[in-house]
C-alpha cells in the first residue's frame, strides 16, 4: 500500500511539473490586458432613485478612487441623505478596503507573466488558488462593508430607520429610495481573466487526466 502512495505522489508530482502548451502561455499573455484594463473601469455601481430625485443618484467605484455621478456631485447629495439617517460618510478615507486592489491586481497581473514564463502546471495552479482567494476576500469585504454602513447608524440621526443591509446586487427598496447595485465593466474585465485561467487549468487537468489513463491502459496491455 505504501508503495502505491508513493508511486501515485510521484506521479502527482510529475504532473505539476508538466510544461503547459504553448497556446495556454500565449492566452495566459493575453488575459493580462483585461486585468490592466480593469485598473480604469468602474468595478461597480451603486445607484439611487426616488421622486425627488427622478434621474437618479449614482456612485461608481473603481480599484483606486470612488466616483459620483454629475460630475461628482452625487456623491455629496448621498452623504447628505445618509446624514440625515445616520450613515457614515462616504469617501476615499473612510474607504480604505480599496487600498489593497490595486496591488492586488498588479500582483497577478505579474503572478500571470510569471506563470506563463516559467510554464509549468504547478504555477497555474498556484496562479488559480491566488486569484481565487483575491476574488472571494474582495467580494466578502464589498459585503462587510455594505453591512457596516447600515448596520452601524447614528442613533442621534434626525431620522430613525431600522438597520438594513444596502442591495449587494440587483434592486432593493429602502424607504422612498430604490437603490440598485450592478457589477461594471471592470468586474467584467476581471471575470473575463478569470475564466480564461479557469478554462486553462481545466483543459490541462484534463488533459493529464487522459495521458495518465493512456499510461494505465498501455501498461495494462
Amino acid at each position: 500500500m505504501s508503495f502505491s502512495i508513493k508511486d501515485q505522489l510521484d506521479k502527482f508530482y510529475a504532473f505539476l511539473d508538466r510544461p503547459l502548451f504553448l497556446w495556454s502561455r500565449l492566452l495566459l499573455v493575453i488575459l493580462v490586458i483585461p486585468l490592466v484594463l480593469a485598473f480604469t473601469q468602474p468595478l461597480w455601481r451603486i445607484s439611487m432613485k426616488a421622486p425627488q430625485y427622478p434621474k437618479g443618484l449614482t456612485m461608481d467605484i473603481y480599484a483606486h478612487k470612488v466616483d459620483g455621478g454629475n460630475g461628482g456631485r452625487d456623491i455629496k447629495e448621498i452623504n447628505t441623505l445618509n446624514h440625515y439617517i445616520g450613515m457614515r460618510t462616504i469617501d476615499r478615507a473612510a474607504l480604505t478596503d480599496l487600498d489593497w486592489i490595486p496591488f492586488a491586481l498588479g500582483l497577478l497581473v505579474i503572478l500571470t507573466l510569471r506563470c506563463a514564463a516559467i510554464g509549468n502546471v504547478r504555477a497555474l495552479l498556484d496562479l488559480v488558488v491566488i486569484t481565487s482567494y483575491v476574488s472571494v476576500f474582495a467580494f466578502g469585504r464589498f459585503v462587510y462593508k455594505l453591512y457596516v454602513y447600515g448596520h452601524e447608524l447614528d442613533p442621534k440621526a434626525p431620522f430613525k430607520v431600522e438597520p438594513f443591509t444596502p442591495a449587494i446586487m440587483g434592486k432593493k427598496q429602502i424607504a422612498n429610495f430604490e437603490t440598485m447595485s450592478w457589477p461594471q465593466l471592470g468586474s467584467i474585465l476581471i471575470g473575463v481573466f478569470v475564466t480564461g485561467l479557469v478554462a486553462i487549468t481545466v483543459w490541462h487537468l484534463w488533459a493529464g487526466r487522459r495521458d495518465a489513463l493512456r499510461a494505465q491502459a498501455a501498461a495494462a496491455a
